[in-house]
């Protein structure tokens, strides 16, 4: 399983980290993924959900 989010599916990003001599080495952005205990299709279950998808309430979480 990849490391997205299960609902928008923002995954890594990668890119460069750049010292003061600028040299630069291969790095990875991870998104700000949080386990969540949502309603799926009326049922409960545990999702991998973005930072952004639960601020903005796409997430209808389960009691």
């Amino acid at each position: 399983m990849a490391y997205a989010c299960d609902l928008c599916g923002k995954g890594h990003q990668s890119g460069h980290n750049v010292s003061h001599a600028n040299n630069k080495t291969k790095r990875v952005f991870s998104p700000n993924l949080q386990t969540v205990k949502a309603l799926v299709n009326g049922a409960a279950k545990r999702i991998r959900v973005c930072t952004r998808c639960l601020r903005s309430g796409l997430v209808k979480k389960a009691v």
